[in-house]
């Protein structure tokens, strides 16, 4: 992948105050330094609180609120896990909306951890291969969707990443396999 593999393209974070702080930090600086212009998008307002080991981490300012963001208006989506971003983004109507815009289009989608649970939401799961923890797998296949083994799942435009993977190896993976969702989206144009 060159620096400019996502030059111009937009990425947005969906998060919720819980959220894996390095399942959003780490793909974030991946993404950035790989040219794209990446943004947060939350139901909450104004700074969202990551989850950092056993404790609350960070603050991270909200750029796009989710009730009015759009799919149309990215080129790839990343939802960190984190059980307690995951509740509350399932309890969000807008997120199944957002989610079902990216997939339904072609779009790059990268889920990790927990985050699969959110294709059940949006009626998404059957006929996919997704990685699942042990605790969600039940669900995710009575949603219709096998569950693949392996750290790093990639279905067609949808790349689903196991919890606590070393973000060194999954960073990279995850933005080529957006650069290369993203371009060839733009040569079916």
């Amino acid at each position: 992948m060159t620096e400019s593999s996502l030059a111009g393209k937009s990425v947005a974070i969906l998060v919720a105050s819980g959220f894996e702080e390095v399942e959003m930090t780490e793909p974030q600086r991946a993404l950035l330094a790989a040219g794209a212009t990446v943004r947060l998008v939350s139901h909450e307002q104004g700074l969202v609180n990551g989850w950092h080991g056993r404790a609350w981490g960070h603050y991270f300012p909200v750029d796009v609120p989710l009730s009015s963001a759009l799919a149309a208006d990215f080129d790839a989506l990343i939802v960190p896990g984190g059980f307690r971003s995951v509740d509350k983004l399932e309890g969000v109507a807008h997120t199944a909306r957002f989610l079902r815009g990216f997939v339904d289009a072609g779009k790059a989608v990268a889920l990790f951890g927990q985050a699969v649970r959110l294709l059940g939401q949006a009626e998404r799961l059957a006929g996919r291969s997704v990685v699942a923890d042990a605790e969600i797998a039940e669900t995710i296949s009575a949603g219709g969707a096998t569950i693949a083994e392996g750290p790093i799942v990639i279905d067609r435009n949808l790349v689903s990443i196991a919890a606590e993977q070393e973000m060194e190896t999954v960073c990279p993976a995850v933005a080529q396999h957006l650069s290369e969702v993203t371009a060839g989206l733009a040569d079916a144009a």
